[in-house]
């Protein structure tokens, strides 16, 4: 079993900003890509930000130059540092990680995981 916890929502004044964690627990070789997504009220959930076991990393147009991502590969963690927020920016936020996991049968296998979501209110 592989869980992936989210913290570090909250409301926030717009210009504002947060830093989001998630952090993935469980039976795991290695992580591949770990991302961000986010939806908003009545609208699909769409990628915010994604970035390689390597390093590498992107971003959706929207969110370029405001906000980046980061991973600790040691503590299987992701950021989100969101800075110069906007109230487009209101959504719940999901954590997602391509996950090598193992089990108690002795069987491996790759896996995608997401996490329960952490709400981001962006408002005066």
């Amino acid at each position: 079993q592989v869980q992936l916890v989210e913290s570090g929502g909250g409301l926030v004044q717009p210009g504002g900003s947060l830093t989001l964690s998630c952090a993935a627990s469980g039976n795991i070789f290695s992580i591949n890509d770990m991302g961000w997504f986010r939806q908003a009220p009545g609208k699909q959930r769409e990628l915010v930000a994604v970035i390689t076991s390597g390093g590498s990393r992107n971003f959706t147009d929207s969110v370029k130059g405001r906000f980046t991502i980061f991973r600790d590969n040691a503590k299987n963690t992701v950021y989100l540092q969101m800075n110069s927020l906007k109230p487009e920016d209101t959504a719940a936020y999901y954590c997602k990680a391509e996950v090598h996991y193992y089990n108690s049968y002795g069987t491996h296998g790759v896996m995608d995981y997401w996490g329960k979501g952490t709400l981001v209110t962006v408002s005066s």
